[in-house]
């Protein structure tokens, strides 16, 4: 097998695994997290607006260490709000976005990360922090110490 069949079933295969890591339902975010009694990690962001959120992404959510040890503690939800016509989101999942804003980011700060026990209670929230991957390990790790 060449080389561009190699990274195309490479891209196949891990593809679905990148986008499972990031849930977008609120129910079922919870409904896993309450199965595996897990924290849920909620990240409002602007994802094709907001600098310090594609920051925020690029740098810590989407690093391999991050990823490594979020995966096996918390459920990763997001909530993202795009203001561009071609990253418009369905009416559904707008919808759904702007009541979890409702209810956890009354304020409208982004990028802002809540974390939250598996029946949807507050446990800790912050905006945006200049402190890497495992800043915010610690930090999140923090706010669950109380489970």
């Amino acid at each position: 097998m060449n080389r561009p069949y190699l990274l195309l079933l490479f891209m196949l295969v891990s593809g679905p695994a990148v986008g499972q890591f990031w849930h977008t339902d609120y129910k079922g975010a919870q409904s896993i997290a309450k199965a595996e009694n897990k924290p849920i990690l909620l990240v409002f962001q602007g994802s094709d607006w907001c600098a310090p959120c594609i920051k925020l992404d690029r740098e810590v959510w989407t690093t391999e260490e991050f990823r490594e040890y979020a995966s096996s503690r918390w459920v990763m939800l997001k909530a993202d709000f795009p203001r561009r016509s071609k990253n418009e989101l369905g009416t559904d999942q707008a919808k759904a976005n702007a009541a979890l804003a409702e209810r956890y980011n009354k304020n409208g700060i982004f990028p802002f990360v809540v974390v939250l026990d598996k029946e949807g209670h507050v446990l800790g929230e912050t905006s945006y922090q200049k402190i890497g991957p495992e800043g915010y390990i610690n930090l999140i790790e923090s706010y669950t110490k109380q489970l």
